[in-house]
């Protein structure tokens, strides 16, 4: 999820956490395990700061240590070692639980996102992505908000997020069954599909495909059970070829095919340099495919220069290219 709705939530289960006979009557309790939920909402996606770094980095770590298995338990015991530190009147086991929940239910809501986590690690690399919910949801951002709102306004804090929690239950079922209908929507539309990419948007009935089969890649929209093919494209294999077989040795390039499963190819020779390019499909916006990785290579086939990322036009992906180093 988005960085608003990981907050909106840390301060959530913070409301919830009242409902702890151990923390609601205790003040150094519940403003440690106040903080404790917020921080741990947070803190799985210290890894943003790779983004400093360059693309390539942060698509191919994003998500991933800081997400798994052992980052899970150990974030908490982190947590919740600093705040007791400082105000060891705090009940340090109930601190701890509730922010190990925060910090559990934060890796938990962004598998059910289309970019998903390694919350696996180190048992499997593998990305879990359920693709249920957008990254930024209105509906599970807004009644948190509301739910804020009643607190403030002196509603009781445990029972107002109990009733939040309750309905997003329900929300998520109501997410996974449309999902369910667009995929039976598009398996009649191409029966012999080999892999079907279904991503949610911000729009509750709207969703994106990408589609492939043992001949062809098909891009297109679901309003609802309603599917439109919006490109097609020949499913040509990534061939072995000395300039291909070079730009993936490339960083930008290696961390794009690490992460995009549904993606089509092109290589263009000019007088003095070869152009590759790798092109995401799951991301069609407006009849652009944004998400892309460019690799220039000289003709003894050393990379002059590359990129990876979400590029909305062929001028701004030029300019990256001019100054982007070896």
């Amino acid at each position: 999820m988005d960085t608003g709705t990981h907050v909106v939530m840390g301060l959530a289960l913070g409301g919830l956490a009242t409902l702890d006979p151990a923390v609601a009557p205790h003040t150094a309790t519940a403003s440690s395990v106040m903080i404790g939920t917020i921080i741990g909402s947070q803190i799985p996606d210290i890894d943003t700061v790779l983004k400093l770094r360059n693309n390539a980095v942060y698509i191919r770590n994003h998500r991933g240590i800081t997400h798994s298995v052992p980052a899970v338990l150990l974030w908490p015991l982190l947590i919740t070692g600093i705040i007791f530190f400082f105000n060891p009147d705090a009940n340090l086991l109930h601190l701890w639980l509730w922010t190990q929940f925060a910090v559990f239910l934060h890796v938990f809501v962004d598998i059910f996102n289309a970019y998903g986590t390694q919350a696996l690690r180190p048992f499997s690399c593998k990305w879990v992505a359920l693709g249920v919910i957008n990254t930024f949801d209105p509906f599970i951002f807004g009644i948190h908000v509301a739910g804020l709102v009643v607190w403030i306004m002196g509603a009781p804090p445990g029972y107002t997020f109990l009733v939040v929690y309750g309905i997003l239950i329900f929300y998520y079922l109501l997410r996974f069954s449309e999902k369910r209908q667009v995929v039976k929507a598009v398996k009649q539309i191409v029966p012999d599909a080999t892999q079907i990419v279904v991503a949610p948007t911000m729009k509750f009935h709207h969703w994106k495909i990408a589609v492939m089969n043992e001949n062809e890649f098909f891009v297109g929209r679901a309003q609802g059970t309603t599917v439109r093919i919006l490109d097609k494209f020949k499913r040509v294999p990534v061939p072995d070829t000395p300039v291909i077989n070079a730009a993936k040795k490339d960083t930008n390039i290696s961390a794009f095919l690490s992460f995009s499963p549904v993606y089509r190819w092109e290589v263009k020779e000019f007088d003095d340099y070869y152009e590759v390019r790798f092109i995401d499909l799951r991301y069609r916006s407006n009849g652009h495919y944004p998400f892309v990785a460019v690799a220039h290579l000289d003709p003894d086939l050393n990379v002059i220069n590359s990129y990876t990322g979400w590029i909305f036009s062929e001028e701004k992906l030029r300019k990256k290219l001019a100054i982007l180093p070896n």
